[in-house]
């Protein structure tokens, strides 16, 4: 049996995405429309208050295109609060204009595959917290995707031994650090919590970069040969002062 890559996990996170119905909206007075806002405003300004505190992190971003219209990512401690929180979002007056479009569960994760062997308890490691606990920024764009390695015939990634796994993934680490500064990412891990394996949220000032970074990864033979993909989603930030002409 090969070796198990090990996983350090932190904030568990929630991606929730959504189609306005706009034709029911379109019939509700103006002075309708702001108390939904309001109500939506509040909620949003409740999860900045967590985010501020450091106890928890959000985004919320008007989605590019007709998979979606919205999507918000909310990241806590436990999947209790996370669960508690999917609720009260959808008791939410404006929830009743929402058309759920894809949710993904998953949970703040690095492996050991680029790990340096250490004495230290890694979670007292500053640097390893900020990746396990992080304060999602505010960029202009997000880039969100669920992915698989895959598991067919030869090209199969968990029948690689360890060694030649970490050496792939080094490879393909080295990828991203070039874009250090430019793309954020995150890494979720889902396997045994949704139909994917992992989620990878990305987050830029230049939506450009996003398709700078895949497609040079997508030559790196971690994607190349091992990596299936679900559907891309993309948008742009949401402040909740922009709410009122949003929905309006």
């Amino acid at each position: 049996m090969n070796e198990a890559a090990k996983t350090l996990d932190g904030w568990y996170s929630l991606h929730l995405l959504y189609s306005v119905d706009w034709t029911s909206l379109r019939l509700l007075e103006e002075t309708e429309i702001n108390a939904l806002v309001a109500e939506l405003q509040s909620f949003l300004e409740r999860q900045e208050e967590v985010h501020q505190k450091q106890e928890g992190s959000y985004s919320f971003y008007n989605v590019t295109g007709q998979k979606a219209d919205l999507i918000l990512w909310m990241l806590r401690p436990t999947i209790d609060e996370l669960n508690t929180l999917e609720l009260e979002f959808n008791k939410l007056g404006i929830s009743d204009f929402l058309i759920p479009s894809y949710s993904y569960v998953s949970i703040i994760e690095l492996s050991n595959y680029l790990a340096k062997d250490s004495d230290e308890d890694p979670y007292q490691n500053e640097y390893v917290r900020k990746r396990l606990y992080p304060q999602v920024p505010k960029s202009r764009y997000i880039c969100f995707y669920p992915m698989d390695k895959r598991r067919q015939g030869d090209d199969n990634w968990y029948m690689l031994d360890m060694d030649t796994r970490r050496e792939l993934m080094r490879s393909h680490g080295m990828i991203g650090r070039g874009y250090a500064g430019i793309v954020k990412q995150f890494i979720t891990g889902s396997v045994g919590l949704d139909e994917y394996e992992w989620g990878v949220t990305l987050f830029s000032d230049d939506m450009l970069q996003f398709k700078k970074l895949i497609y040079e990864m997508r030559f790196d033979e971690v994607s190349a040969r091992y990596s299936e993909f679900g559907d891309f989603f993309v948008g742009v930030i949401l402040p909740p002062e922009e709410l009122p002409a949003f929905f309006k």
